[in-house]
């Protein structure tokens, strides 16, 4: 058993137990995120399930919709919600998914689209043909270069790992930080239910992808956190998810997740009834203007360039009015302000 992660008002909860709530309950491609380090859960007595959350200011950030049965999922939200009240918090929730949505607005939030998240259905995945040429291209540049891709056990790469990291960071500027709760992590007692899979070229670190589970109607893995050295050569990045691409096809994997993106995916059709028009407006604006504020478009050319089947639709819920300054409190518990 892991070691407790305190619960504010019910006492401590194990992350074993978030893990099989998330294993058993969880819908969402990012699910496994439930489990880095730094969040906050909240439970029922007598309620199976968990809400993950983590506070900022006058608001309870949640992430994602309660990993609980159908039977504990609205009493368990309605809690949730009652514990934020008598603390004079509002709770802003990211990542919904659209079950969660519906069940949202149902319960008086306001909710509006945020963004998308991308899968690729690996049981007929191929390169072949001229739409991958560029990404074949891509990978044989960095094997030309002496880019040999390994699966390796975390532990025993963590210094080579952290060097590159510190290494990618200083790359962003003097003012950057690495991102938190929306992104994943390595290492800590979760690392064992992770995969990783390195690029290493003269025995140096040119590059990593850390993959974590995906449970829910799409099962497989999440391609999750990734960096690469910036001098490195092309197709770093191309060649070490290939090469997990391959080994999971292998295994008899169905789904590559590629996570979600904020301000992508957006489409008036998808929006629950009751949606913010002004927040509509915002995050569209986002999704043209506001590569300043996240690099959507260089994450999602990434991911359109893997040929994704699925595009699955991702929501913001606030228990008050939509406001910028709820969301804003999204970027600060995710380090990004």
């Amino acid at each position: 058993m892991t070691e407790p992660t305190a619960t504010v008002g019910t006492g401590p909860v194990s992350l074993d137990t978030v893990r099989r709530a998330v294993e058993a309950y969880a819908d969402n491609p990012s699910a496994f995120l439930a489990l880095n380090s730094g969040n906050s859960y909240f439970c029922v007595p007598g309620l199976e399930g968990v809400v993950v959350y983590r506070e900022s200011g006058r608001y309870l950030v949640q992430f994602a919709g309660p990993f609980a049965p159908a039977a504990s999922y609205r009493p368990l939200l309605d809690g949730f919600a009652a514990h934020a009240r008598e603390r004079r918090r509002r709770v802003v929730a990211i990542q919904l998914q659209r079950a969660d949505a519906v069940a949202y607005r149902e319960q008086g939030f306001v909710v509006n689209q945020i963004g998308a998240s991308y899968a690729v259905d690996l049981s007929g995945f191929s390169l072949r043909g001229s739409k991958f040429m560029q990404l074949r291209n891509k990978v044989s540049r960095a094997v030309r270069a002496g880019l040999t891709v390994y699966e390796v056990d975390q532990p025993d790469w963590a210094a080579r790992m952290a060097k590159l990291d510190a290494h990618w960071l200083h790359g962003k500027g003097k003012h950057a930080k690495p991102l938190e709760f929306l992104v994943g992590e390595y290492g800590g007692p979760m690392q064992p239910y992770r995969r990783l899979f390195v690029g290493v070229q003269d025995s140096k670190l040119l590059g990593y992808i850390s993959y974590a589970p995906v449970p829910g109607g799409r099962p497989g893995w999440l391609h999750d956190l990734s960096r690469r050295l910036p001098e490195g050569p092309p197709g770093v990045s191309e060649a070490i998810n290939l090469t997990a691409v391959e080994a999971f096809r292998a295994e008899g994997c169905r789904w590559l997740h590629f996570g979600f993106t904020p301000f992508t995916g957006l489409a008036p059709d998808l929006e629950v009834p009751g949606a913010s028009r002004p927040f509509g407006w915002l995050v569209g604006q986002l999704g043209r203007r506001g590569a300043a504020v996240y690099p959507a478009a260089t994450q999602l050319a990434y991911k359109l360039k893997w040929g994704p089947q699925a595009v699955i639709p991702e929501y913001i819920a606030f228990s008050a009015r939509a406001s910028l300054r709820g969301f804003l409190h999204v970027f600060k518990v995710s380090n990004a302000l």
